[in-house]
């Protein structure tokens, strides 16, 4: 059995001065719409919520309540930064599982609810608290900066082509009107920001964002019996990750994401995603994220991610086109409405309804790639239309 993408809605992200349940209701409502169907038509809502943030200790009752999906919420999700995918992983499987015909994915998140340092220092609880944050005092930013630092001393990667990353999401985020960030910038304003962590610097990192968006997934029936669009999800492959960082194989990558895209290509029996997908939405948490996942899916050889953002490749018109509207780093970053973005803009662009953003479309098929904490959690999906 078949199950699709058959409306999508994404919130404004950023500093939103509205309530949780609220911030939701603008991504469902926006999905509803989409889909042309009404809270009654939804058999299940799994709402993905990481919450560290917010005030809300059990969001998902407040957020289903407000939706109209009360009675239909039996579940919470959460997978760090990526919920999101989480969530939709699950409706998704409740209609396999013949327990439902629509499913309502939502993911939310406030996160401006706490002050920076606070935010940092909850995301480097992530992992190993009590062997790594306890002792090291690790945060996000030092996670992924061991990355950076690695995979430049490694393979030579510069902090000219991570800023590279940084210039291309602020200009498509320039064009999206949800984007956090809708400001262009320059190499020279990356490599001028201030240092976060060696060698990431302020331009490199992606924002506190508050945001929510949701997608409605029906099965093949009820696509046939509502006339509805759908966009397949012809994959998924997951896989995770030691929590303690000094147990990984290695700094330069993530595994997870790695055996993710695997399993993910084989589902859809993908040998070359270059010449098999039009465009892909990756994590971009941080710019050494975005290069690190052009090897890990495949779109460049180890080592060529610097390269491959260098020559333009994962621009508009080059080989694989990633991060349309802005990805994580100017879109903006709630954690558990990331995966859910991704699938909103996923949707978009292969309906062709991605305006100035709209990629050139040739087989019609999309990557999403999602990853929670430092590589602890990751999920590839592959859709087509």
């Amino acid at each position: 059995m078949k199950v699709g993408i058959v409306g999508v809605g994404c919130s404004k992200f950023g500093a939103r001065d509205c309530t949780l349940q609220e911030l939701a209701f603008e991504a469902v409502s926006e999905a509803l719409k989409d889909a042309d169907l009404a809270q009654e038509d939804i058999d299940i809502s799994v709402v993905g919520c990481v919450g560290t943030r917010s005030y809300e200790l059990m969001p998902a009752v407040v957020v289903n309540e407000y939706c109209g999906f009360s009675g239909k919420g039996p579940l919470r999700v959460e997978a760090a930064c990526a919920t999101g995918s989480a969530a939709v992983y699950s409706a998704f499987s409740s209609i396999k599982a013949g327990i439902a015909e629509i499913a309502i994915a939502i993911g939310v998140e406030k996160m401006t609810e706490v002050d920076t340092a606070t935010s940092a220092a909850i995301g480097g609880r992530a992992g190993n608290y009590l062997w790594e944050h306890h002792f090291y005092g690790t945060t996000f930013p030092a996670y992924y900066a061991m990355h950076a630092t690695a995979h430049m001393a490694k393979f030579g990667t510069t902090e000219k082509q991570m800023a590279l990353v940084a210039v291309k999401a602020h200009r498509n985020a320039a064009k999206n009107p949800k984007a956090h960030f809708q400001k262009e910038i320059s190499v020279e304003e990356v490599l001028g920001s201030r240092v976060i962590t060696y060698p990431l610097k302020l331009y490199d990192c992606s924002p506190i964002s508050d945001g929510a968006s949701a997608a409605i997934l029906a099965s093949e029936k009820a696509v046939k019996e509502h006339g509805m669009d759908a966009v397949w999800i012809e994959s998924i492959g997951f896989s995770s990750d030691t929590s303690n960082m000094t147990m990984r194989e290695s700094f330069v990558g993530l595994r997870a994401s790695r055996l993710a895209a695997e399993m993910a290509y084989k589902g859809a029996k993908i040998i070359d995603p270059l010449n098999s997908l039009d465009f892909a939405t990756v994590h971009d948490c941080f710019t050494i994220a975005e290069i690190m996942a052009y090897e890990d899916l495949g779109f460049c050889k180890k080592g060529k991610g610097g390269e491959f953002i260098e020559k333009g490749e994962s621009d508009f018109g080059g080989k694989m086109p990633v991060n349309t509207f802005g990805g994580l780093k100017a879109k903006g970053h709630p954690l558990a409405a990331t995966g859910i973005a991704m699938v909103y803009e996923i949707v978009k662009q292969l309906r062709e309804e991605a305006g100035r953003l709209q990629v050139d479309l040739k087989h019609y098929r999309a990557l999403s790639h999602n990853v929670g904490g430092t590589g602890h959690f990751a999920w590839v999906f592959i859709f087509g239309r």
